[in-house]
């Protein structure tokens, strides 16, 4: 049963980092995009970093410059490096894994969350002013 599993939230004030990590088990993801969306109460959710097996890599324009995305695909599993943190920052981190292989399926890293279908419980990031 595939499970995914993150970690690394919590309180921080702004100006700070976080490092929120997420571990797939159950199956290989090698071949598919591991991405993060956040969603804030009542707002839409959204991308924040989606990232192939390779270096390919999508951000959200809000975090551009200050949000890192890496993977290591030997532990099936994915990080995101957050910079410069912002209050607007905060919501519930979701990871997620892409319903089909990248190379089949797209050129750039998809920024629906439609086009993903394994996702985690996620973890809460609050950003203090």
């Amino acid at each position: 049963q595939v499970q995914l599993v993150e970690s690394g939230g919590g309180l921080v004030q702004a100006g700070g980092s976080l490092r929120l990590s997420c571990a797939a088990s159950g199956r290989s993801f090698r071949s598919y995009v591991m991405a993060w969306f956040r969603q804030a109460p009542g707002k839409q959710r959204e991308l924040v970093a989606a990232m192939t097996s390779g270096t390919v890599t999508t951000y959200g324009d809000s975090v551009k410059g200050r949000f890192t995305c890496s993977r290591d695909n030997a532990k099936n599993t994915v990080y995101l490096q957050m910079n410069s943190l912002k209050p607007e920052d905060t919501a519930n981190y979701y990871c997620a894994v892409s319903q089909l292989p990248y190379g089949s399926s797209w050129s750039t890293p998809p920024r629906s969350a439609s086009e993903y279908g394994y996702w985690g419980q996620g973890t809460q990031v609050t950003v203090s002013s």
